[in-house]
C-alpha cells in the first residue's frame, strides 16, 4: 500500500499543513461520548487501549465544546501527568499551528515523533500510527521553514515515512477505526486534490470503518465541500451537528457550504441561511482561536455583500 508520489502531491501536502488544525487535527480526536466502563478509549467499544483522562478532557473541549481555551488548560495538565501520550503532543503541535508559533510546533512535533516511538514496543497499533502522525507534522514544520520548493526534497522522505508506518498500523488492525480515522481524513484531502485519486473510496473508509461517528461526518461534510457536490456536504454536516451541537465550528462550516450553494444557484435564501450559520458559529467566538474568529467574520462579511448585492 505504501505509494509513490509526484510532484503534483507536494502541493498537497503543503497545503495539508492548513488543515493541520482542524482537518488533521480533528482526525486525531477522541469520542467525546464519554462511556465510564471505557474511560480513556472512545474510540473502541471491544479491546479498548489507554488514553489519559486529561486528553480525553482536552478533545472534549476542542471537538464537542470548540472551546480551545479549555483544551489548552487540559492539555497543560496531560503533558504533566500524561507524559507518554502521543495524541496530546500531537494536539499542541496543531494548535501552535493554528496559533503560527512555529517553535512550539517544531517542538511539539518531535515530542510526538519521539513518545510514538517509545510506545511501539507496549502499543504497536497506536505506536505505529502516531510514528505516522509525527512525520506528517515534522514534514509540515520542514515546509514552513524551508519553503514548498526548496523543502520538497527532505518533505518527501517524511511523507514516505508517514505511509510506512500508517501500513505498519494497518498490518496490525485494518479496520481500527482510530486508524481509518486518521488515515480516512488523509485520503480525504488528498482525493479532492488529485485527479487520480478516489474521494468515494476515501469516504467509504471512513463510513465503513472510522470513529466517532460525527467526525466522520464532519471531514465527508468537508470533502463534499471541496469536490462542490454541496446538497452531501450539507447532509453529512447536519449529521455532524445532530452529535456535536456545541461546536461552533461545525456551524461555520454549515455556513460555508451553504454560501457556495447559494452561489452556485444563485439563491438568496440560501445566503441568509449561511448568515444565520455565520452568526451561531460567533455567538461563542470567546471560545475560538483570535484568527479563526477573524476569517468567520470575514466569510460572513462576503456573505452579506452579496446578499444585498440581490
Amino acid at each position: 500500500m505504501t505509494k509513490r508520489f509526484s510532484g503534483s502531491q507536494f502541493v498537497v501536502f503543503a497545503r495539508l499543513t492548513k488543515f493541520a488544525q482542524v482537518g488533521f487535527g480533528a482526525a486525531i480526536a477522541l469520542n467525546l461520548s464519554i462511556n465510564p466502563s471505557l474511560a480513556g478509549d472512545p474510540f473502541r467499544t471491544e479491546k479498548p487501549h489507554e488514553i489519559g483522562d486529561q486528553t480525553q478532557a482536552a478533545f472534549e473541549a476542542i471537538f464537542q465544546q470548540g472551546n480551545y481555551p479549555a483544551a489548552e488548560r487540559y492539555l497543560q495538565q496531560a503533558l504533566a501527568k500524561e507524559p507518554n501520550e502521543p495524541l496530546a503532543y500531537a494536539m499542541k503541535a496543531s494548535l501552535a499551528y493554528g496559533n503560527k508559533d512555529w517553535a512550539k510546533l517544531n517542538t511539539y512535533s518531535q515530542k510526538t515523533l519521539e513518545t510514538a516511538q517509545k510506545l511501539i514496543p507496549t502499543d504497536p497499533l497506536r505506536g505505529n500510527l502516531y510514528t505516522a502522525v509525527g512525520h506528517f507534522l515534522e514534514g509540515s514544520v520542514i515546509l514552513i521553514r524551508e519553503g514548498t520548493v526548496n523543502g520538497v526534497p527532505e518533505a518527501f522522505g517524511r511523507l514516505r515515512q508517514v505511509y510506512q508506518y500508517l501500513d505498519k498500523a494497518e498490518a496490525i488492525s485494518a479496520n481500527d477505526p482510530e486508524l481509518n480515522l486518521i488515515k480516512g481524513y488523509m485520503d480525504l484531502l488528498l482525493a479532492v486534490n488529485l485527479p487520480f485519486a478516489s474521494p468515494d473510496q476515501a469516504i467509504g473508509r471512513l463510513q465503513e470503518n472510522a470513529a466517532p461517528q460525527y467526525l466522520v461526518h464532519r471531514g465527508i461534510a468537508l470533502a463534499y465541500r471541496d469536490l462542490k457536490r454541496y446538497p452531501q456536504a450539507l447532509e453529512s454536516v447536519d449529521r455532524a451537528i445532530k452529535s456535536a451541537g456545541e461546536n461552533p465550528e461545525i456551524y461555520y462550516l454549515k455556513a460555508q457550504i451553504l454560501k457556495r450553494l447559494a452561489e452556485k444557484e444563485k439563491n438568496q435564501q440560501v445566503i441568509k441561511e449561511a448568515i444565520a450559520n455565520f452568526d451561531k458559529a460567533l455567538t461563542k467566538k470567546s471560545q475560538l482561536p483570535s484568527s479563526l474568529v477573524k476569517q468567520i467574520e470575514s466569510e460572513r462579511k462576503n456573505a452579506l455583500s452579496l446578499n444585498n448585492s440581490r
